[in-house]
């Protein structure tokens, strides 16, 4: 009867220990799926549609825009979402991460992977611009807004065509008139310059030295031929305004 007794007491001493085991095993599991799901937590709907639209933006879009596109409360909620989200890349190591752009969000990926990228893509600098075109966004930019004339006697040369090439690579913009004789235009820059550099805003100019813009030699040429042109056609109406006007001959 002993002997009974000893084996059930150890068949239910084994038993137990099984169902403390399992527990454990339980325990252990629901413990790991709760640390995971805190790491990552759900996204909200909110924040995939915002996600979404900084995923085929073409370029920066301000946070009132972003909330519009998104279907959100204001851009309040917008920018609340994208902290939310940068948040995410964060805990995640992701290789996104949204940034304020020319007044605006883009999402970007990081810079420590723009090496793997540039080998998938053989991607080439967006801006390109020559050694005088690059001369004068530089003046625009530190001197804005500021005439054709004020470049030009920084410059040194004449700067027409340099200036209209900017404004059609959507760099630089006329942003009024200036007070002065003849009122003459004045120039800035644009979203788009800011977009091209990474920039945030005007404050966030580097040093000159800092530009890193390649420059290619034809377009060079093609600007200062350009000018020469330009100086050449200037010269031959102001010869043809100063020969006095031929006398019509009598028969």
């Amino acid at each position: 009867m002993a002997a009974d007794w000893n084996r059930s007491s150890h068949h239910r001493s084994s038993t137990e220990w099984q169902k403390a085991r399992l527990r454990s095993k339980t325990s252990r599991k629901q413990a790991s799926k709760i640390l995971r799901s805190a790491s990552t937590p759900a996204r909200s709907r909110k924040e995939a549609r915002l996600e979404a639209v900084l995923f085929v933006a073409e370029g920066a879009c301000s946070a009132r825009k972003l909330a519009q596109y998104a279907t959100l409360a204001d851009h309040k909620e917008a920018r609340e979402l994208i902290n939310r989200l940068n948040e995410a890349y964060e805990r995640s190591q992701s290789s996104f991460r949204i940034e304020c752009v020319a007044g605006g969000y883009r999402l970007l990926t990081r810079p420590e992977f723009a090496p793997w990228l540039d080998k998938l893509h053989d991607r080439k600098s967006e801006v390109q611009l020559s050694a005088p075109a690059l001369e004068t966004l530089t003046i625009v930019a530190y001197r804005q807004p500021v005439t054709r004339a004020d470049v030009e006697a920084v410059r040194g040369v004449q700067s027409t065509e340099i200036l209209k090439l900017l404004m059609e690579k959507g760099l630089v913009r006329i942003t009024g008139e200036d007070d002065s004789l003849g009122r003459p235009y004045l120039y800035g820059t644009t979203n788009q310059f800011l977009e091209s550099f990474g920039l945030g805003s005007l404050k966030d100019l580097p040093l000159r030295e800092e530009f890193e813009i390649s420059v290619e030699p034809e377009s060079e040429e093609l600007a200062e031929e350009a000018v020469v042109e330009e100086n050449a056609s200037e010269s031959e109406a102001v010869e043809s305004e100063e020969e006095p006007p031929q006398a019509d001959q009598v028969a």
